[in-house]
């Protein structure tokens, strides 16, 4: 939790993403969040969430998974292949005990297809691969050079929101969202930021 929210801070990403991802939420009435990887799971460093009586439990700091969420999967479709299998080798921190369908690990070559349609279109789909009920869609959000350094989603319940609907509705915006924020952070990453000392002095200045 401390490095992820060391990280984003760090990057003032959080304070550009904030008001999108709210305006992304009170458009759709679902919950965002936004999540970076570490190791073979994906920790949560952002959330706008809206109440529902079902909900998945997330604060920001928590771990699942990654090849079992759709920001897990687009993290992980913007690694070099080489690198997919040795990430997930890692042991999860999630604390959850596998799903029943998961049990022995996600077929090799399903990830890998399933990673490479992620790369192609530009975003991944959960569908109950998580937890029964969960839905959810994600999005990269990237960097002024295009490298992929967070993802960002909305999650919806099953039995309230078809698939169809999720991508037909929710997705769009969820792009326009996630460009949004990747260009703005992008100027904010161009521009020089002066490093603050432990008694207030203003170290060099960095870009």
């Amino acid at each position: 939790m401390s490095l992820g929210m060391a990280y984003v801070s760090s990057l003032g990403l959080w304070d550009i993403a904030r008001p999108h991802m709210e305006a992304l939420v009170a458009r759709t009435g679902e919950s965002s969040s936004m999540a970076q990887l570490d190791g073979s799971d994906i920790v949560y460093v952002a959330r706008v969430s809206v109440p529902k009586l079902i909900a998945l439990r997330v604060e920001i700091g928590t771990h699942f998974p990654a090849a079992q969420t759709s920001q897990g999967k687009v993290l992980l479709a913007a690694l070099p292949a080489e690198q997919v299998a040795a990430v997930l080798a890692q042991p999860s921190r999630s604390g959850l005990p596998p799903r029943r369908h998961w049990a022995g690990g996600h077929p090799a070559g399903q990830l890998r297809d399933e990673l490479a349609e992620v790369r192609a279109r530009g975003w991944a789909l959960a569908d109950e691969e998580l937890a029964p009920g969960v839905r959810s869609v994600a999005v990269p959000v990237r960097d002024g050079t295009g490298k992929v350094r967070a993802a960002m989603n909305v999650t919806v319940h099953a039995a309230e929101t078809t698939t169809q609907r999720l991508l037909n509705d929710h997705l769009p915006p969820l792009l326009t969202t996630a460009g949004q924020i990747s260009a703005e952070w992008a100027i904010w990453l161009s521009r020089p930021h002066v490093e603050i000392g432990r008694r207030g002095e203003a170290g060099p200045a960095t870009a």
